[in-house]
Parts: C-alpha cells; sequence; structure tokens
C-alpha cells in the first residue's frame, strides 16, 4: 500500500524536526525534476513533498502517527464523537498503533472492544462507522461524507510487456478477498512509475466517493536488457572475424530483433548506438539501445580452425598489450 512517510524521507519516528528538514532538503536536491532527468525522478520528488510537507507540521505529524495514511478523513473532533458513539452504542473503542507497528504510521488501525483488529486501508467505512455516527453521516454524530483511502499495490512487469503495453489482467489480495482488475498498461512504462485505477480504492462512507488504487510499476530482472531511464543495455556476441571485418549482425530488442552494424576493427566493450529502439515515450524522445560488443571465441576449435588461428597468429604483429 502507500510508502510510510518516514521511509520515504529516510528517518526514523524519533527523528526532529531539523533532522526531518534535513532529510527533505538532501532528497529533495538529488529527485528535483529540474536536476534528476530519470523518468521517474518527478513522483518521487512529489513523494518526498508529500512526506516533508505531513512530518514538519508537528500538528499533522501526531495525527499521522496516530492514525496513518488515513490521518486527513478523521476529524480533528475524532476522540469526542469515538466517545459518544461508543456510549450510545457501548462496544467500539479506537486503537492507537498502525500496520507497521507499535509507533503508529503505516495504515490507520481500529479496534473492537473484543479486541479485534481491523486495517482502516480495507475496510468499508459504512460498516465500520455507520451504525455508531449514522448513515452518511446523518443524525448519529455529523460525520458527513468520508472520502475512501487511496490504495498502492504492485504491478511486476518483464521488459517487453513494459516496452509493448496493453491490457492486462490481474488478481490483487485484500481484506475483502480477492479481486481481478483489467488494467490498460501505457506502452512504455518505465520502474517506479504509477497506472491510476480511479475509484478502485478503499470505500468510502455512503454518498462519498471510493478512493483511487494506484498500481506501481516494477520492472523484472531481464538477463538480456538492462535499464537505464529509456535507454536499454544488451550485450552483442560476436565472433573474432566479425570484429576484425566488420559486419551487420542481429541484435535483440524488447521489440523483436533489430540489425545493427559492427564496424571493422571493433574490440570487446565498444558500444553501438541504435537511436530510438529503446523504451517507447509517449511523451517525448524515445530511448536508445546501446549493444555492446564482446568478442567469443569457438569453445573447441576444429584442426581447421587452429591452422588457420596458428597462420593468423603468425602472420599479425599486433600485440593488443603494446603501449599505444
Amino acid at each position: 500500500m502507500a510508502r510510510d512517510y518516514y521511509d520515504v524521507l529516510g528517518v526514523t519516528r524519533t527523528a526532529s524536526a531539523e533532522e526531518i528538514q534535513q532529510a527533505f532538503r538532501k532528497l529533495a536536491r538529488k529527485h528535483h525534476p529540474d536536476v534528476n532527468k530519470d523518468p521517474g525522478a518527478e513522483e518521487r520528488f512529489k513523494e518526498i513533498n508529500d512526506a516533508y510537507s505531513v512530518l514538519s507540521d508537528p500538528k499533522t505529524r501526531q495525527r499521522y502517527d496516530r492514525f496513518g495514511e488515513n490521518f486527513r478523513q478523521i476529524p480533528e473532533d475524532y476522540d469526542e464523537r469515538v466517545a459518544a458513539g461508543a456510549g450510545a452504542r457501548g462496544g467500539w473503542s479506537a486503537g492507537v498503533g498502525g500496520a507497521r507497528g507499535g509507533g503508529g504510521g503505516g495504515r490507520g488501525r481500529f479496534r473492537t472492544a473484543d479486541g479485534v483488529d481491523f486495517d482502516g486501508s480495507g475496510v468499508d467505512f459504512e460498516d465500520l462507522f455507520g451504525g455508531i455516527f449514522g448513515r452518511g453521516g446523518g443524525a448519529g454524530g455529523g460525520w458527513g461524507p468520508v472520502p475512501g483511502a487511496d490504495q498502492e499495490a504492485e504491478l511486476q512487469l518483464s521488459v517487453e510487456e513494459a516496452y509493448r503495453g496493453g491490457k492486462r489482467s490481474i488478481t490483487l489480495g485484500g481484506p475483502s478477498g480477492q479481486r481481478t482488475y483489467d488494467v490498460n498498461i501505457p506502452r512504455g512504462v518505465v520502474d517506479g512509475q504509477r497506472i491510476r485505477l480511479a475509484g478502485e480504492g478503499g470505500k468510502g462512507s455512503p454518498d462519498a466517493p471510493s478512493g483511487d488504487l494506484y498500481l506501481r510499476v516494477r520492472i523484472k530482472p531481464d538477463g538480456r536488457f538492462r535499464l537505464e531511464g529509456r535507454d536499454i543495455h544488451v550485450v552483442l556476441p560476436v565472433t573474432p572475424w566479425e570484429a576484425a571485418l566488420g559486419a551487420t549482425v542481429p541484435v535483440p530488442t524488447p521489440g523483436g530483433t533489430a540489425k545493427v552494424t559492427v564496424p571493422a576493427g571493433s574490440s570487446s566493450g565498444r558500444r553501438l548506438r541504435l537511436r530510438g529502439e529503446g523504451m517507447p515515450n509517449p511523451r517525448g524522445e524515445d530511448g536508445n539501445l546501446y549493444a555492446e560488443v564482446r568478442i567469443m571465441v569457438p569453445p573447441e576449435l576444429t584442426a581447421r580452425e587452429r591452422e588457420l588461428f596458428e597462420e593468423l597468429a603468425a602472420a599479425s604483429a599486433f600485440d593488443p598489450r603494446r603501449p599505444r
């Protein structure tokens, strides 16, 4: 679900206001979109700014520590209303603690008189509060409509799936059981990017909208492709004669096989760029694909291959260890 604000800033729950400010300044300088051109930097900067806006205000921080990510939905006179509701109903009390342990934070929790805990991020507010405070915030206490909480889950994709995009069905588990969603994955999503499913988050009270569900993309490691932002890096195996004489060889890409020209005299480590063959970018220039030459020799030589290599060794004056 949503990341804990203390984790976002990399501070402990006992951090001082000065420590929180120092952490924010350090992260803000690193991830500001004007400085960091990584595709996920803007989203990361927003997350950092949101965490700091909450934790830098003592009152807001206190409420976050107590109620977790749902603190904005809890009225400021919550204690008085809970006390009034419990007196009339006889059985509910507020649970302090959070989903991440005794320090609070994470997701807000509520506890019944018989000691059963409920996670506020997945609770149907109508079922939870309807009988105490009145349906839809009516005569039972005047809460008014309580919007549902936004929720977050991870969506793991292969490099090819992220490259191509398209529709995909995913099943997520929650307090009320499993649920399947049809997700439209934009072409060229990158690691850390979020996909919003409007109205698919936590349920609100009657007459209040549900929250949104955010799927944070995580690109699974791939033995062939290495991603740096929207650029893709691959290893290009070539034979000694292809490297020496030059050749046009196939190279794998997430969208299929492409062709690349290996210039004559290429050594291992040389990078060949295929412009625009990286991850697509719906809002700008596509990434590039970089193929790194790696010269491979036969693991076992035939008699003829050995003879030719011996002739080459005798005829060539090339010494790669000689300073140039």
